[in-house]
């Protein structure tokens, strides 16, 4: 029980910094989950792909993923409730209150500050996947494979309209043939 409970309180605190989205999750939990060793950086990797590629929110995904490898479904509802419970007293208390402060200058100040914030944690993850991906051996062990199929994604979804499904299928295929 208390390791549920630990993981609940875990996934709050992710759930209460999550600022600007689900992807600044991924640096929240490489810094909670990897770091303390509840999951490796390729299992927290492979969380971030799963919890892409299933449909709903990114976050809540991602800590059902995690809730349900540590400890079953009961750890997938205590990491879901955890990451969950913070965003839903926030926005309710924001909705209450947004229309009346929302044009404040010092309000309008706070949301400049997050910006950095947010970009830079999406960064921090973007950085720490794609050495994880490309640099699976160290630094001279560099994954030619994975380096073109993630240039050739990025440059679809630049220069296309695709449907990321379709992106993620592909690279699912083209990564069954190549390393299997």
């Amino acid at each position: 029980m208390s390791e549920l409970l630990d993981l609940f309180f875990i996934f709050f605190k992710i759930g209460l910094f999550t600022i600007g989205g689900g992807y600044v999750i991924i640096s929240l939990v490489q810094q909670e989950l990897v770091s303390l060793g509840y999951m490796t950086l390729k299992e927290a990797i492979d969380m971030v792909a799963i919890s892409q590629m299933t449909p709903g929110a990114f976050g809540i995904n991602a800590a059902t993923f995690t809730g349900m490898r540590l400890y079953g479904f009961w750890g997938g509802l205590a990491a879901t409730l955890g990451v969950m419970l913070p965003s839903v007293v926030i926005c309710i208390l924001v909705a209450k209150f947004f229309f009346t402060f929302n044009k404040k200058p010092l309000v309008q100040s706070a949301m400049m500050g997050l910006r950095p914030v947010v970009f830079g944690l999406i960064t921090s993850a973007l950085l720490t996947i794609a050495k994880a991906s490309l640099f699976p051996s160290g630094f001279f062990g560099f994954d030619w494979p994975v380096a073109v199929i993630a240039v050739a994604v990025f440059t679809l979804m630049v220069k296309t309209k695709i449907n990321p499904v379709y992106l993620i299928l592909g690279s699912g295929v083209l990564g069954a043939i190549l390393f299997h």
